[in-house]
């Protein structure tokens, strides 16, 4: 696969039309949940995708400090539905962390999961901080990496 992280203005419309396709397909589509999917966050991140054969399949939208938390943040995280269970999700948090630590230089990651999800964030060394909670009818639960 081949792997990219770009800021928004380093996308090629191309790009930015197929992540929010996938995001779209994903996260309003797939898990029946309307929302305004395009939340005016894109600009100030970085997209972190890997594309094969030029369809894009897996992907993550990395939040420096500021945008959603005091603390840096990543989201919108998502594997194609024909490419799960095959370890991509792994190398991309594995990617997505080491980004924001080695090159932001950020002290501490704070996500917003969904429940479900909790034991593969907690894989990471991510700790839940909040009870469970509702967004968008889905069960989802804050959790916080700190760096040593």
């Amino acid at each position: 696969m081949n792997w990219k992280i770009k800021t928004f203005n380093e996308l090629s419309n191309v790009e930015l039309y197929t992540i929010l396709n996938e995001r779209t397909a994903v996260f309003v589509v797939e898990q029946n949940c309307p929302y305004l999917e395009v939340d005016g966050k894109d600009i100030e991140s970085y997209h972190l995708f890997a594309e094969k054969e030029g369809e894009i399949v897996v992907y993550a939208r990395l939040l420096p400090a500021g945008i959603s938390y005091t603390q840096a943040s990543i989201g919108r995280v998502l594997v194609k539905k024909d490419y799960r269970g095959q370890g991509h999700a792994q190398d991309l948090l594995n990617k997505a962390i080491a980004f924001i630590h080695d090159e932001l230089k950020e002290p501490a990651i704070k996500i917003q999961a969904q429940s479900h999800l909790e034991k593969f964030y907690a894989s990471f060394g991510f700790k839940s901080i909040s009870s469970e909670y509702l967004e968008d009818d889905i069960p989802h639960i804050d959790m916080l990496l700190t760096f040593s």
